[in-house]
């Protein structure tokens, strides 16, 4: 019996599923119920243990239909890796209820829908603007919102907390003392601002305002081909860029139904667990600084700009590198190029150790870190953790083993899991994740299959240069996808990859043009973030500021 068949059994006796739509396209299970079912469905899903975590909350916006809004709630489950997505038909004006008090995690999830859609969630205590400033007037995800309208913020809100009940959030307590940290301040890497109430050093409540660096990733996609869209997914976490690529492609590719060759599998392994290692040194590296070790700073970063350097031999660029293609990869790699990665693997592995004496072995460090802030699994799973931050809860989750791709059930490495939650776990993690890295690419490097590199399918594939120039089929090839476009069919797919911070999804819907009508990145640190005001609550500001930094929260893509 497939998931969705028991599904539907199980959903029989309780709802009138006449009215419910049940289908599978693309590999992907698909639920539609009506806006009056859904709250007691999705309760269903969660306590019956089909699904015990929310991935994600998003709109899309069909201006053509009597109900031209859809919620689309992405579900997943950790035992067993099945997913579910869950589809509610709204009209204009209509609302929803909020799917908040089952997760926490759809906090932030429905702000978002309400702040691109303008879609209301019943019950949801502080539905205000996420991404966009609070002079915005419009949603811009809207297909009648022109993707080149621009709307600047001439002043800044003062400081306000989320709803509280019946406490409304910006009132402030004048037993304390409200306080800015960042979005200049170096620690909120200037582009997070968070708003905290302190009673001497003791953080009694916070609050978060992002979207500093919004850019509408979203709608930038929905006006460019799909192959231009890659650079732009450079841009979501830039610390470790090549990921966001592989992520975006691997979507698309699901959509279209293609498989990449073995040689492009291997291409993507190697790059996506040395862009880990570097995305860890990041968050090891400056978490450092934040606690006031410089030294392992400059220390980890000379392995990060060796990697840089196999990153510009393969491709020329080095932080956006934008090598990965839908169907494969933009070029093989050059001769040397894998013995190359061998080398750095042997050198890192000995810096891997060094940054473990340096810091984990350190009293300062020791004392910052261990026990500070914990999160438990439970909470953990509440909020929509992914990657590093859940198994340092003591979640062993990762996708490349409970849903493996591009060969990473053939390889042989742990997954790190921690026990206590707590800001110290979180470092562990990542140090060990680095070393198991080392592991995967040695592995990969050994026996890298040879073969193409791309597949050769004229409707997706540029031809190569010295086709275009050299005959006249190339040249009209060429001509014909530039012109025409890459055109999937018509339908939708979510797909995700182990990124360095967690799940990295992307949800895609094609209306067979040679654009994206809606595409929707899960970025890791957006779900994680905002339990930030609640795990710090009760602890001292400086421990706020060590439990940001082992949150590594890239701006690029929890705002996109």
């Amino acid at each position: 019996m497939s998931k969705l068949t028991e599904i539907k059994s199980e959903l029989a006796p309780r709802f009138s599923v006449s009215q419910f739509e049940f289908n599978s396209a693309f590999g992907d299970d698909v639920l539609v119920v009506p806006k009056s079912d859904i709250f007691q469905v999705l309760q269903f899903l969660r306590d019956s243990g089909k699904f015990d975590f929310l991935i994600d909350v998003c709109g899309v916006h069909y201006p053509q239909r009597q109900k031209p809004f859809d919620v689309v709630y992405h579900l997943f489950n950790s035992k067993d890796a099945s997913r579910l997505r869950v589809k509610v038909p709204l009209a204009e004006g209509e609302s929803i209820p909020s799917a908040l008090p089952l997760w926490k995690g759809a906090d932030w999830f429905e702000r978002e829908a309400f702040d691109m859609f303008g879609i209301r969630f019943d019950g949801h205590p502080n539905l205000r603007k996420i991404l966009t400033h609070h002079q915005f007037a419009g949603h811009p995800l809207r297909k009648d919102y022109e993707a080149d309208r621009q709307q600047h913020c001439t002043e800044t809100l003062p400081i306000h907390f989320d709803h509280d009940g019946a406490t409304r959030g910006d009132v402030l307590n004048e037993r304390y003392m409200p306080i800015n940290l960042g979005p200049s301040h170096p620690a909120m890497h200037g582009t997070l601002r968070v708003m905290a109430e302190l009673d001497g050093e003791t953080v009694v409540r916070a609050a978060c305002e992002i979207g500093y660096l919004h850019r509408c990733f979203e709608k930038m996609a929905e006006t460019h081909p799909y192959n231009q869209v890659i650079p732009y997914t450079d841009r979501l976490n830039y610390c470790s860029a090549p990921m966001n690529n592989v992520g975006y492609c691997k979507t698309v590719e699901k959509l279209l139904g293609v498989e990449i060759p073995a040689r492009a599998q291997a291409m993507r392994v190697i790059l996506c667990e040395l862009s880990r290692i570097i995305d860890h040194i990041i968050a090891v590296g400056t978490g450092g600084v934040d606690l006031g070790a410089l030294t392992s700073f400059f220390h980890l970063f000379t392995y990060r700009e060796k990697v840089y350097t196999l990153f510009e031999k393969l491709c020329g660029a080095r932080l956006t590198v934008s090598m990965t293609r839908i169907g494969g990869m933009a070029q093989d790699a050059p001769e040397g190029w894998f013995d190359d990665v061998m080398v750095f693997v042997k050198e890192m592995r000995q810096g891997i150790d060094e940054i473990s004496q340096l810091m984990l072995g350190n009293k300062i460090f020791i004392k910052r870190t261990q026990g500070i802030a914990p999160v438990k699994a439970a909470d953990a799973i509440a909020w929509g953790y992914t990657g590093p931050l859940l198994r340092a809860s003591g979640v062993g989750l990762d996708l490349r083993k409970s849903k493996p791709y591009y060969g990473y059930e053939g390889l042989e490495f742990d997954i790190p899991v921690g026990t206590n939650g707590d800001i110290y776990d979180r470092y562990l993690v990542r140090i060990e994740e680095m070393r198991q890295s080392c592991r995967i690419i040695e592995q990969v490097c050994r026996s890298v299959p040879g073969g193409d590199y791309t597949i050769r399918d004229k409707g997706i594939v540029l031809p190569e240069k010295k086709d275009v120039y050299g005959n006249i089929e190339g040249l009209m090839n060429h001509f014909m996808l530039v012109i025409k476009g890459l055109r999937p069919p018509v339908g939708e797919v979510y797909d995700a990859t182990e990124a360095a911070n967690g799940e990295l999804g992307f949800y895609l819907v094609s209306d067979g043009s040679a654009n994206p009508y809606r595409l929707k990145v899960r970025p890791p640190c957006f779900a994680i973030y905002q339990s930030f005001p609640t795990v710090v609550k009760g602890w001292q500001v400086a421990d706020a500021i060590a439990t940001v930094a082992s949150m590594n929260v890239i701006a690029g893509e929890l705002d996109r």
